[in-house]
């Protein structure tokens, strides 16, 4: 960037108010007003963070046998303003906390206003439950229970002990809705549900000491979390062939015979590998910060956890057959990296 231009692109103030107004240009203030304003924006609603929201849906998609719809996409989006709702209140909510511990934070910095994140927060919501129901009955019958945990979470149940239940509640609610909106069914579901929202319990658990530093427990119990749902994914990669598709048979080590799809070998393969991934990504956060919980390693053994949810949603996803997606869904992993660099996802 030279000195004759702005971060956003606009020229500075060698060029005349006449040379603008002919150009059709703004003032370099306002251009650099509107660049910090929605700088604060990113940072309030946590941006990159949004790149672990679609692989919830399209897991829970996978796990019904389904493939991905017009419905699933309203999900998605349904998923991405309920998630986003979620930061602005929860800033909001803790505005005097984070006036001590965070004074940089958009709200107590001033440069976004309590009333606006509030706001936000409503009018997110609204448009995450409308984006529901046009998916159908079922997914609003979903979403409706999300929306109330997100806001039951920030309003009152963050700093108590239900705390990281709710959080891992409202993961687990938002791959069945996913489920819920593109099948109609959410109990094929339930088992991927349960695993993506006991990682969120783990790394809220985390979380509730990443400004103050603590006890070594919480990232130690991360840790044998993220070990004990490596196991359970790669366990059983396969729940049975889909209806209409006759399994190939072959032989196992004694010579019995084994039932067998085909491209399930590279199914499992791929299941391994991603979840490989997801213990990769959390493993040496969650352990340094067991030998040293201070708040900056404990806020990068957070950031590694809410990394680490999207290889695990690329797993649950390869592991019911749904290798394209999961293939789709491990994309956004270096999407997301990248963009938290520029902008914090904790």
């Amino acid at each position: 960037m030279t000195l004759r231009e702005s971060p956003c692109g606009c020229l500075d103030e060698t060029r005349t108010a006449a040379a603008r107004a002919t150009a059709g240009d703004a003032p370099p203030r306002a251009c650099q007003g509107r660049s910090r304003r929605g700088r604060a924006w990113a940072e309030l609603l946590r941006l990159p963070a949004l790149f672990s929201v679609p692989g919830d849906a399209l897991a829970g998609t996978a796990a019904t046998g389904a493939s991905p719809n017009s419905r699933t996409l309203l999900a998605i989006a349904s998923s991405l303003c309920l998630y986003e709702a979620g930061m602005a209140l929860n800033d909001w909510a803790d505005r005097d906390v984070d006036a001590v511990e965070r004074p940089h934070r958009p709200l107590p910095s001033g440069r976004i206003g309590p009333a606006a994140a509030l706001t936000a927060a409503c009018a997110l919501t609204g448009a995450g439950l409308a984006l529901a129901a046009g998916a159908g009955r079922p997914a609003l019958a979903v979403a409706a229970p999300l929306a109330a945990t997100v806001w039951a979470y920030d309003l009152g149940l963050k700093h108590t002990p239900a705390g990281p239940v709710a959080m891992g509640a409202a993961r687990g609610l938002d791959l069945l809705l996913g489920a819920a909106a593109t099948s109609g069914t959410t109990r094929p579901a339930l088992p991927s549900a349960a695993l993506l929202g006991t990682h969120t319990l783990a790394v809220t658990t985390v979380s509730r000491q990443e400004a103050q530093g603590g006890s070594p427990l919480p990232p130690l119990a991360a840790l044998a979390t993220t070990a004990l749902l490596t196991r359970l994914v790669t366990r059983r990669s396969y729940g049975g062939p889909r209806r209409g598709r006759r399994p190939a048979t072959g032989h196992g080590p004694a010579g019995l015979p084994v039932d067998r799809l085909p491209g399930q070998d590279s199914g499992a393969l791929l299941t391994t590998a991603l979840t490989a991934a997801y213990a990769a990504t959390t493993a040496r956060p969650y352990f340094h910060a067991t030998l040293n919980p201070s708040p900056p390693l404990t806020q990068r053994a957070v950031g590694a956890g809410i990394r680490a949810t999207i290889p695990l949603q690329a797993a649950l996803t390869a592991r019911s057959r749904g290798t394209a997606t999961a293939l789709l869904v491990a994309a956004l992993a270096p999407l997301g990296a990248r963009f938290a660099k520029k902008v914090s996802i904790t």
